[in-house]
């Protein structure tokens, strides 16, 4: 259905201004948690949030181009989007490309610049199955019709989970199954999908050791206090300590290397260390806002595509924070995974500014 000329509206703006604060937010919080780190290690207590804050002006020159560039020409893109981030998936297991840390290899590298494949997968997904829907939603009724997002979701879930990063995996495969509700496929369908997927996830925690002892460690991190257990007991005293009200803003004693990724997976035990419970309330209320924004958007969208990309990239983000707020909290075993818009991570920042400035382009038509 084509908009009616001179119906174009103002958009979305409390969305924009919503995830530009938090963006601004997070580099305040990522000085806070890393200020002490960056010190010691770099020479520079600064050196984290410079990086963030290049990262907040790419993102948000980002937002703003999405924001004006019409969705409708994003549907054209959808192979694109697939083939470019499967070929950067593959490009971090190429020696000399592929940046390692902490035993993981899920980078690339140019020079002093390092991209994370997976980030941008998410999104490439989303798109792509948004623009298969859209376009074959007379197919979604049965696993054939499905298929070729099936296809490309659980082979993006392989190229990931073998880098090895089980957090993005369950991202990745969340989003698949919600999109795929979404589509409109009847629940016979979605059984058949569901089950099989329901049941890798165990097999891929026995099959890998060190699954097994983070699932350990979550049961009862006390058992390996020096080892496995050990982030999951420093982010537990720094929620205990924040209590209600916090410590204040700068006085975490958490940050002084007792937590490990203080300044990015586990960001928000150091904001609820400072900001006590009722900041945490507040944080995941504005968080709250963002998702119930993008769910409005992707309902008053006029277009099957436009509803799905809206609903996809919202799924992107509430599926990321929850997942993240349980790690963090011990509700779920320990992965590592940013808190959008808030952990350390210019390729996370300034990807999911670009997808909400998306979600406001959807909001104006």
């Amino acid at each position: 259905m084509k908009p009616v000329k001179g119906t174009r509206k103002a958009g979305d703006i409390p969305l924009l201004i919503c995830v530009f604060l938090m963006a601004c937010f997070g580099c305040l919080m990522i000085y806070s948690a890393s200020y002490y780190t960056a010190g010691v290690q770099f020479g520079d207590k600064l050196y984290f949030v410079k990086k963030q804050i290049i990262g907040l002006v790419l993102g948000t020159a980002a937002m703003a181009g999405a924001a004006f560039l019409p969705y409708q020409k994003l549907a054209k893109l959808k192979y694109p989007a697939i083939i470019i981030s499967a070929v950067l998936l593959i490009l971090v297991f190429v020696p000399g490309i592929g940046v390692t840390n902490y035993g993981a290899t899920r980078w690339i590298g140019f020079g002093g610049l390092t991209l994370q494949p997976s980030e941008l997968a998410k999104y490439s997904f989303a798109l792509f199955a948004a623009a298969y829907f859209a376009k074959n939603y007379k197919k979604v009724k049965t696993v054939r019709g499905v298929l070729p997002v099936l296809a490309v979701g659980l082979g993006f879930c392989l190229l990931i989970i073998i880098e090895p990063n089980m957090s993005i995996t369950m991202c990745v495969g969340l989003l698949m199954l919600g999109i795929i509700f979404l589509s409109g496929t009847n629940l016979k369908t979605f059984l058949v999908i569901i089950i099989p997927c329901a049941v890798a996830v165990p097999l891929l925690i026995i099959f890998e050791p060190y699954r097994l002892q983070r699932l350990s460690a979550f049961i009862d991190p006390w058992a390996s206090p020096k080892d496995e257990g050990y982030q999951l007991i420093q982010s537990l005293y720094a929620l205990g300590n924040g209590g209600m009200f916090g410590t204040g803003l700068f006085k975490s004693t958490q940050k002084y290397r007792f937590l490990p990724f203080a300044e990015s997976d586990f960001i928000l035990a150091i904001m609820g260390e400072e900001l006590g419970f009722l900041g945490l309330v507040l944080f995941f209320a504005v968080c709250g806002f963002i998702v119930f924004r993008g769910i409005r958007i992707a309902k008053n969208c006029k277009d099957r595509f436009g509803f799905l990309l809206a609903a996809g990239f919202t799924l992107v983000y509430g599926i990321q924070v929850a997942i993240n707020a349980l790690v963090v909290s011990g509700a779920i075993p320990p992965t590592g995974l940013p808190l959008p818009l808030i952990s350390s991570g210019n390729t996370s920042l300034i990807i999911t500014m670009a997808s909400m400035g998306v979600l406001y382009n959807i909001s104006r038509n």
